[in-house]
């Protein structure tokens, strides 16, 4: 009997299993059968993903230069066009997409990242007519917090990068949850995120 790949969650750059030790099978569409064993989060693993989440946006991330987040945004596009052939494989084995499009999709989905990165220091904030005379009144934009992102498990890269790489990019920082049906895509993609990990990022 082969044997089933393990995965836990990623929460507070460690890699740790459910706080209950619930764990589910995911299926691989082309035969049913089951081929990962992923944790089952509880209330309580969400709670500490969101805690940990909250501390890494108390802390130096959204203080930083936007050219600092840029460059890591770049640095996770890199990481994607370097391992978008095992993040292709990964997606078909647990989605069933094609495997000629899984492959090359994460090279593109790469620039995504480094649109966002490029959108970094270009935020500004506008000046606003009143009808006071001798007053001035700007908006200026700043990071709002914590952001929940539920991605589908139809395209899980490019779902992701569409709400991660512009959470990101303003400061922000983000909880992703994964889908139950095919949930290791993004489970791989924070292996790719760890290893691209910037020394001021907390979770």
């Amino acid at each position: 009997m082969t044997k089933l790949k393990q995965y836990k969650m990623f929460i507070n750059g460690e890699w740790v299993d459910s706080e209950s030790k619930k764990t589910f099978e995911t299926l691989n569409p082309e035969n049913n059968e089951p081929w990962a064993v992923v944790p089952e989060a509880s209330a309580k693993d969400v709670n500490n993903a969101v805690n940990a989440a909250q501390k890494a946006f108390e802390g130096d991330w959204p203080k930083l230069l936007p050219k600092e987040r840029a460059k890591f945004l770049r640095l996770i596009g890199q990481q994607l066009r370097d391992n978008a052939e095992i993040l292709g494989e990964i997606e078909t084995i647990d989605t069933g997409k094609i495997i000629r499009e899984t492959k090359k999709q994460a090279i593109y989905i790469a620039d995504y990242y480094d649109y966002y990165a490029g959108l970094a220091d270009k935020v500004e904030g506008t000046v606003l007519p009143i009808d006071k005379p001798n007053i001035q009144a700007i908006t200026t934009r700043i990071p709002i917090g914590v952001i929940a992102a539920i991605i589908p498990w139809n395209s899980q890269m490019f779902l992701t990068a569409v709400k991660l790489a512009p959470a990101l990019a303003m400061g922000n920082t983000i909880i992703i949850k994964a889908s139950e049906i095919a949930p290791t895509p993004l489970l791989e993609f924070a292996k790719i995120i760890h290893k691209s990990h910037h020394p001021t990022i907390q979770s």
